[in-house]
């Protein structure tokens, strides 16, 4: 069944089964019926010759100038044209087709005064399989994404360039073969289709979508680790969260139980310490704060996703335009900002864990760098130092994108969001992630298979996963398969789907 965008319910979940999975949309009738009610206003206002930005106006600094009647006809254009400025490779198609599906779903509100045709090509060309070919890179998220959609909207004009049935081709042919018309652009329908944050809004989603599975695949990594370190259990009782009130912690908590539910070290057999160290016992309220920031992240993205970002937009009921700046960036690209550091902060305490694993003076008994021939053999060693360097450039690319603005069109956009900037950088940290996840999960195994002893529901199925991909390390050999196969490994979801199966969702 098509997903129905109809302007308020698009939510992070849904714009990930249209843009990676391929699941059909189609407009709501009763945006198709707002659609329609707004462009007759705005054609009634151009005859009227009512001075309206972006429609009988150039934009930016040229917002002052007025177009004559030919020009308006022309306009649109020679805006796509001058926008459709980035540079570089294509963006992965999912985030191509999520911005659509945004853009769409902006139009739906009917107040961005565009025809019909044009909101329904965008539909068509998802439902058919026909993406844009877009440069990642050109957008400073504002005045929105204006580079990438603009290469969206060439289509629009039968133009640049799309991907079809496996093949990159002229936007005319692509059209063509799906049986797609071209609708070409009159007054206000160019800049109605680029005028949002949709593109770094789309890949925002996306991500914190990929972070929240990430985050619970850390939960899993951390009850690994602390199961082969002979952990006290009492700092993950969720009564102690529950008092301070944090949510995220709660649920953290919650979850470290439940993977380590029929757990041997829940008996009592075995000595523990009084307290572990930061890097253990602080694992709820780190993960849990990384929780509370991705929830936070995605209420906004989600209000961004079912928003009216556009500009000028349009009142009906009110006969009114009004300008101003709903394409800004700000609201999306900082709290992703604070989610990139988020899932460094929690990278950065699966590194301390993969050090207690690996340290003969911390790892309660497990031989050095979990070899047992140490000395001849480094076992795990080299596995921190590739870790080490995934969290420095995490680090790195944690600066907040945010503040970093640089004013354009002769100081006219003199505040810019760099927000583009933002989603580009949590690819990397996100990637990373998994590399550095996938490290402590080869350890945490290697240290189990060194332990005598049950370990809990979850933690134990997430260790046969591991072991269907990674062997034990009985002697040295070159890691790096390995490590590439855990980062694969736990990018599928794969161990987290096996552990659900057994447990239970993790929340």
């Amino acid at each position: 069944m098509a997903i129905v965008l109809n302007g308020t319910s698009l939510t992070v979940e849904k714009l990930v089964r249209i843009a990676r999975h391929g699941e059909p949309v189609e407009l709501d009738p009763g945006a198709v019926e707002r659609i329609n009610i707004c462009r007759d206003m705005l054609e009634e206002k151009i005859q009227a010759r009512e001075i309206m930005y972006g429609v009988n106006t150039g934009i930016g600094e040229f917002s002052e100038v007025v177009l004559n009647d030919e020009q308006v006809k022309q306009f649109q254009k020679y805006l796509i044209y001058n926008h459709a400025a980035g540079i570089g490779d294509p963006a992965p198609m999912e985030f191509v087709r999520g911005a659509m599906a945004g853009r769409i779903n902006v139009h739906a509100h009917g107040r961005s005064g565009c025809r019909l045709e044009v909101t329904q090509t965008l539909v068509d060309m998802l439902n058919k399989g026909v993406t844009p070919v877009v440069c990642q890179k050109g957008s400073v998220g504002a005045c929105g994404d204006l580079a990438p959609m603009s290469q969206i909207a060439l289509l629009l004009m039968g133009e640049g360039e799309a991907w079809y049935q496996g093949e990159r081709l002229p936007g005319r042919l692509a059209l063509e073969r799906a049986g797609i018309p071209v609708p070409g652009l009159q007054a206000r329908d160019g800049l109605a289709a680029i005028n949002g944050s949709n593109l770094l809004t789309a890949m925002s989603a996306i991500h914190l979508f990929d972070m929240e599975r990430a985050l619970k695949q850390a939960i899993i990594a951390s009850a690994m680790t602390l199961e082969a370190l002979y952990a006290n259990l009492k700092p993950y009782d969720e009564r102690l969260h529950q008092v301070r009130g944090f949510k995220g912690a709660i649920r953290c908590a919650r979850n470290l139980m439940k993977c380590m539910q029929d757990s041997d070290l829940q008996t009592g057999k075995f000595k523990i310490k009084v307290q572990d160290a930061y890097s253990m016992r602080s694992t709820p309220q780190v993960i849990g704060a990384a929780l509370d920031a991705l929830d936070y992240a995605r209420s906004q993205v989600e209000i961004e996703l079912n928003g009216v970002g556009d500009n000028p937009i349009f009142f009906p009921e009110h006969k009114l335009a009004l300008t101003g700046a709903n394409f800004q960036g700000s609201p999306v690209c900082l709290p992703m900002d604070m989610a990139g550091a988020a899932l460094t902060m929690v990278c950065v305490l699966s590194e301390r864990r993969l050090n207690r694993l690996t340290n003969p003076a911390l790892s309660i008994g497990l031989p050095p760098f979990l070899t047992r021939g140490a000395g001849m053999f480094s076992g795990m060693m080299l596995s921190q130092y590739t870790a080490d360097s995934l969290i420095v450039e995490q680090r790195i690319l944690s600066m907040p994108a945010s503040i970093q603005s640089i004013p354009a069109a002769a100081d006219q956009e003199d505040f810019v969001s760099m927000g583009m900037n933002t989603a580009i950088k949590n690819c990397q940290i996100l990637d990373n992630a998994y590399g550095i996840l996938g490290i402590e999960f080869m350890a945490a195994a290697q240290g189990l298979d060194f332990r005598e002893f049950t370990p809990g529901r979850g933690v134990r199925v997430a260790k046969q996963v591991i072991r269907e991909v990674v062997d034990f390390l009985d002697e040295d050999r070159p890691l790096y398969p390995d490590h590439t196969r855990m980062k694969e490994l736990v990018k599928s979801c794969e161990i987290l789907t096996g552990v659900e199966q057994e447990i239970g969702p993790l929340e």
